[in-house]
């Protein structure tokens, strides 16, 4: 979870940049409000959980920077802080749009306190915003609770997607929330004032596709003791998403495909064909090209909704998303509930994210339900995943930093693609392990005598940097040393650094990942 600091003090900032990281926080630093408005604004604003805004500044000042907030629509919560205490501040602040308000200089458990509170409160709020969206039909990408890399690429296609009437097809594994890029894809569009009518088509018994796809006239069979318009027309003018469509009949697929391309549908019994205004969102979790070439699925249907693919990846190839969807769903469910969830353990956060989630986020959701029901206390710990802890070896290797606990998000740095650690190995990679497995450290060198400690800790930590792919946070943990002593003992041992340098404005940037030279 990513913390903004912005304060002109840089004494100060240092202090909250130690005690956000020592309790799990990711920080970035900037000394202006100016600077603190472009990256909120920019394409990296929606990494950033929490800002901590110092309301003395010069130049634009914390009042303002809330004001330029509010005018932007950036809804990011903000903790103010400030030397001056008094109770006009206080009360301008709120009102400019803080969420909570502390004194320097803040200790540190009154701040993990207005953390924990802030987050939660935007957790909430998120929510809400999320069903009143989803209610109204304007659901949009933003409302996507994602931080993988791999679903930003997915987002970035349906934007695509939304500025037109392209056929769609979703793909993926069930429960990775095909239905929700459908949505997002509806309400990001011209036609979000119009319906969107979802239609799962494993669940229609097959006597009656025909009629609840296109309607039917009454008496046109026995039991239509009523005349019913049929999903197409009932989406006509706004979008119809066919989930698993996979799974419709060969009698059917035929009737799809001409009410597709004609733009028309026939209903059983009526005289003549309605015309129909539909843009075809379409959601699949089988392999249709090879439904295709097995006969099971028409070829020319195939390639009427193949026309726009998109394929959302499982939970278990985005473990970026666990932490942020664990938030959400803690504090959806804990209010629903009614009980008070602090925090989440360290443990417990590890375990899921091990786990593989064959169910993906439907999976998460009602695990994590479960756990809250089974939370005695304001603590989510092992003992409310027993199905899944039991499924997940945590090692005792994998202990974490001392302190009470971390929040419902900890920090969860961007992965990134790191060169072999082992490259300049004398024997390569292959070569770090001769005679055992291919992770394996030979304590011994190719003289049969024990290697330098040093040399050997050099190893580990490039390979637990690899390993962790770059999320400095988590290297710290696993070795069970701090972010300082990793950093000092990465200078210590020769391997280089690269951080970003401020622009030519004097932004300055976050700590970058480290990359290996």
């Amino acid at each position: 979870m990513a913390i903004l600091i912005v304060d002109d003090d840089p004494v100060q900032c240092r202090l909250l940049e130690a005690m956000l990281q020592k309790s799990g926080y990711e920080t970035v630093v900037l000394d202006n409000g100016d600077a603190a408005l472009t990256l909120l604004g920019g394409a990296d604003g929606a990494r950033i959980d929490c800002v901590i805004l110092d309301l003395v500044m010069p130049n634009l000042d914390g009042l303002g920077v809330l004001a330029r907030l509010r005018q932007a629509s950036i809804n990011v919560p903000v903790i103010v802080q400030t030397a001056h205490g008094g109770i006009d501040n206080v009360v301008s602040a709120m009102r400019a749009g803080a969420i909570d308000f502390v004194v320097k200089p803040v200790g540190v458990e009154r701040l993990q306190v207005s953390l924990r509170n802030a987050l939660n409160t935007s957790a909430l709020e998120g929510e809400l915003a999320r069903i009143k969206h989803s209610r109204s039909g304007t659901l949009g990408f933003a409302d996507i609770i994602t931080k993988s890399p791999a679903m930003a690429a997915v987002l970035r296609m349906a934007e695509k997607a939304a500025t037109s009437t392209i056929p769609v097809l979703v793909s993926g594994e069930s429960g990775v929330g095909k239905e929700l890029i459908a949505r997002a894809i509806h309400g990001s569009g011209e036609r979000r004032a119009k319906p969107f009518i979802a239609v799962n088509c494993g669940a229609m018994p097959e006597n009656l596709v025909e009629s609840i796809l296109f309607g039917h006239e009454k008496g046109s069979f026995t039991g239509a003791t009523e005349r019913h318009v049929g999903k197409f027309v009932e989406a006509s003018g706004g979008t119809l998403f066919l989930d698993e469509v996979g799974e419709l009949p060969a009698a059917a697929q035929v009737k799809l495909l001409r009410a597709i391309q004609e733009g028309e549908v026939e209903p059983v019994g009526a005289r003549k064909a309605i015309k129909v205004d539909v843009r075809i969102v379409s959601a699949t979790n089988r392999d249709l090209i090879a439904d295709v070439k097995a006969g099971r699925f028409r070829e020319d249907l195939f390639y009427r909704l193949h026309v726009f693919p998109i394929t959302v990846p499982p939970l278990r190839e985005r473990p970026a998303d666990i932490p942020a969807l664990t938030r959400h769903f803690l504090a959806r469910f804990a209010a629903e509930e009614g009980k008070r969830i602090r925090l989440i353990t360290p443990e417990a956060l590890r375990v899921l994210a091990a786990f593989h989630w064959p169910g993906n986020i439907r999976q998460l959701e009602n695990t994590l339900f479960r756990a809250v029901v089974l939370a005695e206390g304001d603590t989510i710990g092992l003992a409310e995943f027993p199905q899944v802890s039991a499924q997940v070896q945590v090692s005792d290797h994998g202990a974490t930093p001392d302190h009470a606990g971390e929040p419902l998000v900890p920090d969860f740095e961007q992965p990134v693609a790191l060169p072999d650690p082992f490259a300049d190995h004398p024997a390569g990679a292959a070569g770090m392990a001769p005679t055992a497995a291919a992770d394996a450290l030979p304590l011994l060198d190719g003289s049969g005598e024990v290697r330098p400690l040093e040399e050997l800790e050099a190893e580990l930590i490039r390979y637990a940097i690899t390993h962790y792919r770059g999320q400095m946070s988590e290297v710290a943990r696993r070795l069970q040393i701090g972010r300082s002593t990793l950093y000092r003992k990465l200078e210590a041992l020769g391997l280089n650094t690269e951080r970003e340098e401020a622009d030519s404005e004097g932004v300055a940037t976050e700590r970058q990942p480290l990359k290996i030279a």
